[in-house]
């Protein structure tokens, strides 16, 4: 059809972490999905394939962005570093307790790479490896002991692997352990070293997959200067490596992927050691006729910058949930920015601390109320499927027939069958909404009725009386429904992104 049904799917050191839903029909795919994921401290790799979902047969891989544990912590890429608040700490909320964490990312449009068989490579090999110290020639002695968790290159799932060793031009072989990703060899290869200094001298450990017909197949290998092996024994579990990669830029011919990837390493003090930060956040709340003009929170809301606002919010709705000061925190930010305001027409239309504070604590609040009013709605559309079309430059008139078994219809008829359709679901959402109030949270019932008061507060004047509304239908319809009805992925009403069909009904929805 000339288009791709794009997934991902992420690796981290070869293990399948998490996949995204599949965009359907689109060479331009937008996710927007954020996954969280609790790393190994000696992790050393981050991959993201891109796929094609097929129907029938296996899903074909498009390419990879592949990103080693150096290049996430240390270096800016593309469009720079996504640091947070504009520095290399962030504050976050870890099982109760505030922590402190270096923070380190990449945010840019990396370029796919294509999927070579022999750098997907998985698994460890267990060795212990030895240099004589006496002895005339020096003996090296390489004992193979297992390997576990190998890539599986056969139909059934399995391979039969079996160890290279090589040394100074000479190669050995273990015996070949067959249908196994868990090989168990258990034996001692031996070579002769020649006299002088070992310089730079490599012992190089690979594992094949045997094949009784066609080449064999790279499983991974690991590489060893020979002067770090002596004079001890050297014992271990060792990551299998891919070949080194020769593969060229292809200067996305591919395609390329934007990737936000942020890496926090979390160092968690005892909990007394907050207590000073929590009373300084929290002394505007508790105490406010005591507190100076320049609190904590004042300064915290002034020196926040635009693109780090939305983390700071979330941390500042977590901790007072934690302390049970949520609602008091959007009463204290409101009030302020109602301070700052003078037309009411642009009342918490940016994306001010408030603004984002109200919206997190209503998805962290609201989350299984928005799913209890919007879920039966979206899952018809979904399963219905309908064309829905209002803008005459984007009409097919031949998808007609799906409305119709007479031919494809005119523009006018395709309209008017598509605002019939769009009324008859606006009318069920808001039918949803306005009768679900009775199991709309109770926090953020309190929440909106302090709001309306601050706002009836800011403009008492009779000109404004409508105010008092729009504040709150601004956070509860554009910042809350309207976004699920648009994304209901992110909202997790769906398990899969809408189909470009689907996704337009709930776009003109949205709208």
């Amino acid at each position: 059809s000339g288009s791709s049904d794009p997934y991902c799917v992420v690796k981290v050191d070869n293990e399948v972490v998490a996949r995204t839903a599949t965009v359907w029909k689109s060479l331009n795919p937008f996710w927007g999905e954020e996954i969280t994921l609790l790393l190994p401290r000696g992790f050393h790799s981050l991959t993201i394939y891109v796929l094609d979902e097929d129907t029938i047969g296996q899903d074909d891989v498009i390419g990879k962005v592949s990103l080693s544990h150096q290049q996430i912590s240390t270096e800016p890429q593309g469009e720079g570093v996504a640091w947070r608040g504009g520095g290399r700490w962030d504050l976050s909320w870890h099982h109760g307790v505030p922590t402190l964490s270096p923070l380190a990312g990449v945010d840019s449009w990396l370029s796919l790479a294509p999927v070579n068989p022999d750098q997907e490579v998985q698994g460890e090999i267990h060795l212990e490896l030895q240099v004589s110290v006496q002895g005339h020639p020096r003996v090296l002695r390489c004992h193979l002991i297992e390997a576990r968790d190998l890539a599986p290159r056969d139909a059934s799932g399995t391979s039969d692997p079996f160890g290279r060793v090589s040394c100074c031009g000479h190669t050995l072989e273990t015996a070949v352990i067959k249908k196994t990703r868990f090989p168990h060899w258990d034996e001692v290869l031996e070579f002769e070293l020649p006299e002088g200094e070992l310089g730079e001298a490599v012992l190089s450990v690979e594992v094949w997959d045997w094949d009784i017909v066609g080449k064999n197949d790279f499983l991974g290998q690991v590489e060893f200067f020979l002067d770090t092996l002596c004079p001890g024994p050297t014992r271990g579990w060792f990551q299998l490596l891919p070949f080194p990669s020769t593969t060229e830029d292809h200067g996305g011919q591919l395609g390329a992927l934007r990737l936000a990837v942020r890496l926090l390493e979390d160092t968690v003090l005892p909990p007394h050691h907050y207590q000073p930060l929590i009373q300084l956040l929290t002394e505007p709340i508790l105490c406010p006729a005591q507190s100076p003009r320049g609190t904590a929170l004042a300064v915290l809301e002034e020196v926040t910058s635009g693109e780090s606002r939305q983390d700071v919010a979330t941390k500042l709705v977590k901790i007072f949930l934690g302390q049970g000061l949520a609602v008091p925190l959007l009463d204290y930010l409101t009030t302020r920015e109602l301070a700052r305001t003078t037309d009411p027409n642009t009342l918490f239309r940016s994306n001010s601390l408030a603004s984002k504070s109200m919206e997190q604590f209503m998805k962290v609040v609201g989350l299984p109320y928005l799913h209890e009013v919007l879920k039966p709605v979206v899952n018809r559309i979904f399963e219905e499927k309908k064309y829905v079309e209002l803008d005459p430059s984007k009409m097919e008139l031949s998808r007609g027939r799906r409305i119709s078994f007479k031919g494809s219809l005119s523009e006018a008829q395709v309209r008017e069958s598509s605002l019939e359709l769009l009324k008859g679901y606006l009318e069920d959402i808001v039918n949803a909404i306005v009768s679900s109030v009775d199991k709309c949270p109770l926090p953020m019932r309190v929440a909106f009725k302090q709001l309306r008061r601050r706002v009836e507060e800011r403009f008492p004047s009779a000109q404004h009386e409508e105010v008092r509304y729009f504040s709150i239908s601004g956070f509860l319809f554009l910042r809350f429904f309207a976004p699920a009805v648009l994304t209901p992925k992110l909202f997790r009403l769906r398990e899969q992104h809408a189909e470009p069909c689907t996704g337009r009904t709930l776009l003109l929805l949205a709208k």
